[in-house]
């Protein structure tokens, strides 16, 4: 057997692995090419009910009562997301051309055409109130403000706005919207609990020894 007999055997073998590398690393980076760096839900850490649960208790919130809500132009402010009442919720969103405010509230209780009068927009006691039957919700003006405000079960979702500022027709499709956060949603939404320390963290400025409070000891006469 000559030289290239012995070899031919060998190339057959190793061209299909080629071949199925290179398809592959193509395949690979079609796939990446397909998918552009950065874009919503490519690197989003999934989220279940167990970390919804743990973050809304982190900041006081009954995990039950976190609502989320999306308006054409509206952008959550992230610092506006935090406790209202004892457990209740409440995130603001903010129009980026006119700086006008869509703010969600969800808190226990309820709301009828008997107690809707009684209940101020916006939390401004002492105003006057108007109420306006919308399909299962109520439409609420007063102090300047306008509600939609959604019974549900044990709790109240309420999405507000300055009258001026804020139509009534994007105000009732945000509230319409409004809905418990997926687990994307949730990251974006709720900030994560971080875990307190398993022990105190050692200061090297302190004494090993004492309170670390200034030494005022002075001598007989002093």
């Amino acid at each position: 057997m000559n030289r290239h007999a012995r070899v031919l055997p060998v190339l057959l073998l190793v061209a299909p692995l080629l071949l199925t590398a290179c398809g592959s690393e193509q395949a690979s980076s079609t796939a990446a090419a397909g998918r552009p760096s950065g874009s919503p839900g490519a690197a989003a850490p999934a989220t279940d009910a167990g970390a919804l649960e743990a973050r809304a208790q982190a900041m006081g919130v009954a995990p039950e009562l976190v609502y989320v809500t999306e308006a054409p132009g509206f952008t959550l402010a992230q610092q506006s997301v935090g406790v209202l009442g004892d457990d209740g919720f409440s995130a603001t969103w903010v129009d980026g051309d006119t700086d006008a405010l869509l703010r969600l509230a969800v808190d226990r209780g309820t709301i009828t055409a008997d107690t809707c009068p009684e209940q101020p927009v916006g939390d401004l006691s002492g105003e006057h109130t108007t109420c306006e039957r919308d399909g299962d919700a109520w439409y609420r003006t007063g102090a300047g403000r306008h509600e939609y405000a959604l019974p549900e079960k044990g709790h109240v979702v309420r999405v507000s706005a300055e009258t001026d500022a804020v139509p009534r027709e994007v105000l009732r499709a945000a509230a319409l919207a409004a809905h418990r956060p997926d687990a994307a949603e949730t990251d974006r939404l709720v900030p994560s609990a971080d875990p307190a320390p398993a022990s105190p963290v050692e200061r090297g400025d302190l004494p090993r020894y004492g309170d670390g409070a200034p030494d005022n000891h002075v001598d007989v006469g002093g």
